[in-house]
């Protein structure tokens, strides 16, 4: 009998760093000027709407999966998208991300930002996919946080 789980990774940071800082990084074609697991970004075109980016991700292990921006804002500081193809082939059928950023206005963490990033998997995802996506977002946001503080102290000399 498989084990129950849910088939969502939320994983969130507090940012040490200023929201211009850390949203610079959240576009699909920066993702490998943060993530150290991403080797690099290319857009592509597929047929696809003018409204609509495809990039393809390739791994530093020499995966490659191609994301589709499926929502981008500017003035609520988010990004979704998902994965339309990946070689070698996903375990299961579909994931939908989401980085969301929030200021942080007051308080200890002042002039910080909080990131959020969700990831919704389809219901044939199973626990091991789960377990790696939380600790694969985890170690993004870490590598986020390093990003953003080193801009941080190359815009203060």
């Amino acid at each position: 009998m498989p084990i129950a789980t849910t088939n969502e990774v939320i994983e969130s940071a507090v940012i040490r760093a200023p929201l211009s800082h850390v949203w610079h990084f959240i576009k699909l074609a920066e993702f490998p000027k943060f993530w150290t697991r991403i080797k690099q970004a290319e857009h592509i075109v597929k047929g696809v709407s003018d409204e609509t980016d495809v990039y393809k991700w390739t791994f530093q292990d020499g995966s490659v999966v191609e994301i589709k921006q499926d929502e981008h804002s500017n003035l609520d500081h988010f990004i979704t998208y998902s994965v339309i193809n990946s070689e070698p082939e996903l375990t299961y059928s579909s994931v939908v991300s989401t980085i969301r950023c929030w200021p942080v206005t007051s308080g200890e963490f002042e002039d910080s930002t909080f990131v959020r990033w969700t990831s919704k998997f389809a219901s044939d995802a199973d626990i091991g996919v789960i377990e790696d996506a939380k600790y694969k977002r985890r170690d993004a946001l870490n590598d986020l946080a390093a990003a953003a503080h080193k801009m941080v102290k190359e815009h203060q000399k």
